[in-house]
């Protein structure tokens, strides 16, 4: 199933034996490769996802002392791992590995990690019938920039002639950018991908993206992780900063690479001392992040499509066996905004399973009840940690990404997916480019 449009490719640079894009480099300020450091400070990461664990990677690397303070009891932040639920491991976060042109593809090639391309065909929940193809194709009036105005992808479907009938598949396209149809920005996305170079193809894992994150990445600085330990601020006012948690325990760095979901800045969870400016808290909300869940349902017996799209309660469903050994019968339903904000709204998961197999017996007459074996919710909405699917254009969106991951005072340094600023935001590949980005912006003020 092809996940990403506007695709172009471009080659790897080596850097000290770390892999990166070449485009990367152009976001890191004077381009300095990590080479004759002579930093004997402290650095603290907050957030070990793979932005912080690859951050950290590069500074155990290099030999400069961290600690990486996460506030779940986990880390990998938005990816985990589900086992026991069918005869093959699931991812319940990032799944997808889209490209190869990236730092995740240089580890699988390395590695040998087995991928399989995911070339799955699509079908159309479309006017009460699943259909193999549409009428027009709607995807073609988002491939020329020239005619895309900064409205939502849901108003600019309607101004080329797609009407309520398309509704759903609108909403099934915005989603898998993380979005509701009628807050995504139909040319901001259109912009932010045009530096994409990773590749046009997406995989998925034999075993899982977290197996890869965990045991290459995270593995190697697993002792420099501490977790449960939410931040509730930072104080960075004097000479050394002064980062305290939520049981008031203060730990003091040099400097400090900032992590956290963009979900986790907007609301305000980590108090600044002194407050960051105005422009970068206004580039922050800016940053869209809405709702996302992700449900697996087990069946006995497989009577769905491998992906079906157009769902009203759920706008994209995908075989979740694609790429795996085993074969058990797991369909995922991929939510975003505002679907994942109703079924969170329900209450529980029974709740949301029933209205999910309500929706699929529509489609299948009857069988996904009668064939229904057990499900597992993954609410990211209802994590607190994390708060939402992943960041997203908006309408309006401008140069908020470039102004919320500029650091401050040569003390802060922000990374994380939504702080991305070559087309790669919400991807791991994405995430893990920023902490390598900002740790080479670090070593740049050291150096002035």
């Amino acid at each position: 199933m092809e996940r990403r449009k506007f695709i172009t490719q471009t080659t790897l640079l080596s850097i000290g034996g770390l892999l990166l894009p070449t485009a990367m480099l152009s976001s890191c300020r004077k381009n300095t490769l990590l080479e004759d450091i002579s930093f004997e400070g402290k650095v603290i990461i907050i957030g070990a996802g793979a932005a912080g664990l690859y951050a950290g990677y590069v500074l155990k690397s290099k030999g400069i002392d961290f600690q990486i303070l996460e506030a779940a009891p986990h880390y990998g932040g938005r990816l985990g791992k589900l086992t026991g639920f069918a005869n093959f491991p699931i991812d319940i976060g990032a799944q997808w590995m889209h490209g190869k042109n990236s730092i995740v593809g240089d580890l699988i090639r390395k590695t040998n990690t087995a991928i399989e391309i995911d070339d799955s065909s699509e079908k159309y929940w479309f006017n009460n019938q699943i259909v193999s193809s549409l009428p027009k194709d709607i995807n073609a009036i988002f491939t020329n920039e020239e005619n895309i105005s900064d409205v939502s992808f849901a108003d600019f479907a309607i101004q080329n002639g797609f009407g309520e009938e398309y509704k759903n598949i609108v909403e099934a396209i915005a989603g898998d950018s993380g979005a509701s149809a009628s807050r995504l920005s139909a040319y901001w996305k259109t912009i932010e991908e045009e530096n994409w170079n990773s590749g046009d193809d997406d995989f998925k894992f034999q075993e899982t993206f977290y197996d890869l994150i965990e045991k290459q990445i995270a593995i190697q600085v697993q002792d420099q992780i501490q977790l449960n330990t939410p931040v509730k601020q930072i104080d960075y006012s004097g000479s050394t900063i002064e980062v305290t948690d939520s049981s008031n325990n203060v730990y003091k760095a040099d400097k400090v690479i900032i992590t956290v979901p963009i979900t986790i800045l907007k609301s305000g969870d980590i108090e600044f001392i002194p407050a960051l400016p105005t422009q970068k808290t206004i580039a922050f909300s800016k940053i869209g992040m809405d709702a996302g869940m992700k449900v697996f349902l087990k069946f006995s017996t497989k009577f769905f499509d491998e992906n079906i799209l157009g769902g009203s309660v759920c706008a994209s469903y995908a075989d979740e066996s694609i790429g795996k050994v085993q074969s058990d019968n797991v369909l995922l339903a991929f939510i975003m905004g505002q679907q994942a904000e109703y079924l969170t709204s329900l209450g529980n998961d029974t709740a949301i399973t029933t209205a999910l197999l309500q929706e699929l017996d529509t489609m299948y007459n009857g069988q996904a009840t009668a064939y229904f074996v057990a499900s597992h919710v993954q609410n990211w909405t209802t994590n607190p940690y994390i708060k939402g699917a992943y960041s997203y254009s908006t309408i309006g969106m401008g140069d908020a990404r470039k102004l919320a991951s500029e650091s401050i005072a040569k003390k802060l340094y922000f990374a994380g997916e939504a702080m991305n600023l070559n087309g790669h935001h919400q991807t791991v590949h994405g995430a893990i480019e920023t902490g390598y980005r900002e740790v080479i912006n670090l070593i740049n003020d050291v150096r002035k």
